[in-house]
């Protein structure tokens, strides 16, 4: 292809090869392009419904966090909402500030806190909370549109208080506690079968058998919880219970904005 100097000031004209004058990736040749084709997003913009469960208001709540939610969870069981007791834990180390989460199960809530159980030894969570004790928990309960935050103080149970809990976990679940050292890496699942066996014979003929010093609960005692009820056009139903630390009884109830 040539290209002529338009100027007329008698610059020479440009020759161009054929590759020269091809689009570049991506460009878009047309307005008749498919967008989807242009679109190097491999997910845009999912359907999804309008919310119209329910809604939320100030006078709907109780004055503690724990009380309303302990409403929400039985509820959320009584409609047989799978496993409501799901719940995502999010630790951060510092001073990086990374942030890391997963999926845990509640298993308590005691007039202190929620309580999760883990491997408090090799694990990632224990390696962030060895450095920042903040912690938070998320709940969602999609059949009735429903959210809950938790960010607190995490605090290990004592040994006494998770022995409770371990001794009513199905003996291959005790078992396990004791031989995976969660988050190492493993050279393959023999390894891990190999370590399993060797628990299995230590504690043979055993019922009764010790929870792992590096095992155990683990006590999340809020600051802040929030419950969050879906509503149309995106414009939920949010109130936030605040106090001033994990030893004061008052709580401060507000609406938030969507």
């Amino acid at each position: 292809m040539t290209l002529y100097n338009a100027s007329g000031n008698g610059a020479p004209k440009v020759e161009l090869s054929p590759e020269e004058t091809k689009p570049e990736l991506g460009a878009v040749a047309s307005n008749t392009a498919n967008p989807q084709e242009c679109n190097p997003k491999l997910i845009f913009a999912p359907p999804n419904k309008q919310f119209s469960y329910g809604a939320l208001d100030l006078s709907d709540l109780s004055p503690s966090p724990f009380t309303q939610f302990h409403t929400w969870f039985a509820l959320a069981q009584s409609e047989s909402i799978p496993s409501p007791e799901t719940t995502v834990l999010s630790t951060a180390s510092l001073p990086s500030g990374r942030v890391s989460a997963r999926c845990v199960y509640l298993k308590e809530l005691d007039p202190k806190g929620f309580i999760i159980y883990s491997n408090f030894g090799t694990s990632k969570k224990h390696a962030d909370l060895q450095t920042n004790q903040w912690a938070s928990l998320t709940f969602f309960w999609r059949e009735q549109e429903r959210q809950v935050r938790v960010e607190g103080i995490a605090e290990r149970l004592t040994k006494e208080e998770s022995q409770l809990y371990y001794d009513t976990r199905i003996r291959g679940s005790r078992i396990g506690a004791w031989a995976s050292q969660q988050s190492s890496v493993l050279k393959d699942r023999e390894e891990l079968t190999q370590r399993v066996e060797e628990m299995e014979k230590r504690f043979e003929g055993k019922e009764e058998i010790p929870v792992p010093d590096f095992w155990g609960g683990l006590r999340i005692r809020p600051v802040l919880v929030e419950f969050w009820q879906g509503r149309d056009s995106r414009l939920h139903d949010r109130f936030v219970y605040t106090r001033e630390d994990i030893e004061a009884e008052e709580w401060k109830v507000e609406r938030l904005s969507p």
